[in-house]
């Protein structure tokens, strides 16, 4: 059995917990301890901290998901004034081996691993991801996480793709959309499918359909809209987010084209699970596979959407095992 720090680090929480691998692969995660990462100086203090928690001492194995590129000599956060410089990683932790991939990629670790039991199905045929072939993944959050992996069960093997496809433009499918798009122009010289499928999306969603309406509404961040849409008492808010589900089932149906994601498409991150419900009365599934002449290919992809409770650290140890113990 290995023991080894799993860490999830994003703009304002970095998540730490102690995982176990046994010799059959089979990953347990403790309970997980989240910290502020403006109530610390740097990822360093933060570990020290987690150390302390921990009774002074920790595993010497480290696998660390972060929300951003890992390539380079220097790690930079968009949301955190941290900085991590992968080469210093073990010597500063007193580490013997370490695993750093990017927070999205440790995401497809956990779909390549989890039970059938960590996922609620969405649309499509009503049976599990496929055992053999490519599993296209997605997560709208304060962007648009997009990646794919390959696996044989049978074999027991499976390689995880990291990708940027939440940066693909993004294709207006009727005239909402294009007005959706119009008003996106005004700021961006170039519109990606994560200015429409994201979570701060919302905003620029609702205040389009305002427009179109003639109403004045004032201007709301997107916790609040989402809040409004969900518990149906702004009507506007509601049609904001059903339109939200129909972008999102379009860009996963693309998405499953694009890598070949014919053995299933997970739908991930905190978003999706909050609007689960919606996702299923909305037009994501009709959106999902009105692909054309594919129509009847994408009607036979399962879409689930992953429940477990902590994907980022416990696809961070499913990593740290593809690489060391494979």
């Amino acid at each position: 059995m290995t023991e080894l720090v799993v860490v999830d680090i994003g703009g304002t929480h970095a998540r730490f917990a102690i995982a176990t691998i046994a010799a059959d692969g089979t990953i347990t995660l403790g309970e997980p301890e989240t910290l502020h990462t403006e109530d610390h100086a740097s990822f360093q203090t933060a570990w020290e901290d987690f150390r302390e928690r921990r009774g002074g001492s920790l595993p010497p194995n480290v696998a660390m998901a972060i929300a951003g590129p890992v390539g380079g000599e220097v790690i930079r956060f968009t949301n955190n004034p941290w900085i991590i410089r992968p080469a210093q990683i073990e010597p500063k932790l007193g580490a013997t081996r370490h695993t750093l991939v990017n927070d999205f990629e440790a995401v497809a670790h956990a779909v390549a691993r989890a039970d059938e039991s960590q996922f609620i199905h969405l649309t499509g045929p009503d049976q599990p991801l496929g055992p053999r072939g490519t599993i296209s993944v997605l997560g709208p959050g304060t962007g648009l996480g997009v990646a794919h992996l390959w696996r044989d069960v049978a074999a027991g093997k499976y390689h995880v793709q990291a990708t940027e496809g939440g940066h693909t433009d993004f294709p207006p499918l009727d005239s909402i959309e294009d007005a959706i798009l119009a008003r996106l122009r005004k700021r961006h010289n170039r519109v990606s499918v994560e200015r429409v499928v994201s979570g701060p999306a919302i905003v620029d969603i609702y205040e389009t359909l305002a427009a179109m309406e003639g109403r004045a509404v004032t201007s709301d961040d997107d916790v609040a809209i989402w809040t409004r849409g969900l518990d149906g008492s702004d009507s506007l808010a509601a049609a904001a987010v059903d339109r939200f589900c129909l972008a999102l089932g379009a860009t996963a149906g693309d998405v499953a084209l694009a890598q070949g994601g014919f053995a299933g498409v997970v739908i991930a991150g905190g978003l999706g699970f909050r609007i689960r419900e919606t996702l299923l009365t909305s037009g994501f599934a009709e959106r999902f596979i009105a692909k054309g002449r594919f129509a009847g290919l994408m009607a036979t992809i399962p879409v689930k959407l992953i429940v477990h409770p902590q994907p980022g650290l416990y696809g961070a140890a499913a990593a740290f095992a593809n690489e060391h113990m494979p």
